[in-house]
C-alpha cells in the first residue's frame, strides 16, 4: 500500500506547525528502490564507533526497522522552517560542496551559509536554496555495508538535475518511526 508523502513545507502555516510540533525524524526516499531491510535514509558515512560527520552524508538503509531511529540518521524538524537540515545528536548541518551538479553533501558546523540553505518542496525534493533545479539524489549503484558483509545497503548522495526520470532517487519524505 502506498502511503502519502509527508509534505515538509507547503506554506507559511506549515512552517508554524513544524516549529510547534518539532520532532526528530529520519529523511528517507519515498521509493524503497532495491532496499532489502527498509528504505534509504540520509545517513552519516561510517558506522558504530567510526561515525564521523566529517565523512558527509550518504543514502543508507534506515535503522527504524530495528524499532528506533539511528542516531546518525536523525534530523530536527524545527530547523526545516529555516531551510536547514540539522542533525541534533552531532550538532551539524547538511552542506553541499558546491552549487553545481555532481556536488557531494557533507556536514559542517551550522553557520547559515548559502551551501547550508535548502528548499523542501511539497513534491518531496530537497534543493539548494540558490539552485532549485538541482536535487538531492541517491546514486543508482548499491553497495553492501561493512565491505559487503552486512545486509545494510548504501548509495552515494549528490546533487543532480531534478528530473522526472530520476524521481525515485530524488523524492524524499520524513518519518518518526518505521511505517
Amino acid at each position: 500500500m502506498n502511503k502519502p508523502m509527508l509534505k515538509i513545507i507547503t506554506s507559511g502555516a506549515a512552517l508554524l506547525s513544524l516549529s510547534t510540533y518539532a520532532e526528530n525524524v529520519e529523511v528517507l526516499l519515498t521509493d524503497k528502490l532495491d532496499g532489502n531491510l527498509s528504505a534509504y535514509c540520509l545517513d552519516i558515512k561510517g558506522g558504530g564507533e567510526s561515525v564521523d560527520p566529517a565523512n558527509g552524508l550518504q543514502a543508507h538503509t534506515c535503522y527504524s526497522y530495528k524499532g528506533s531511529l539511528g542516531t546518525d540518521q536523525i534530523f530536527d524538524t524545527a530547523r526545516f522552517g529555516e531551510g536547514t537540515l540539522y542533525m541534533p545528536v552531532y550538532e551539524v548541518c547538511a552542506e553541499v560542496s558546491s552549487i553545481e551538479a555532481g556536488a557531494t553533501v557533507g556536514l559542517a558546523t551550522c553557520d547559515g551559509n548559502d551551501k547550508q540553505q535548502f528548499t523542501f518542496s511539497g513534491e518531496g525534493s530537497i534543493t539548494p536554496k540558490n539552485a532549485t533545479g538541482l536535487c538531492f539524489t541517491a546514486g543508482s549503484e548499491t553497495t553492501m555495508g561493512r565491505g559487503g558483509t552486512s545486509a545494510h545497503q548504501i548509495k552515494t548522495l549528490s546533487l543532480a538535475e531534478c528530473s522526472d526520470d530520476l524521481v525515485a532517487y530524488q523524492q524524499w519524505r520524513t518519518r518518526a518511526s518505521e511505517d
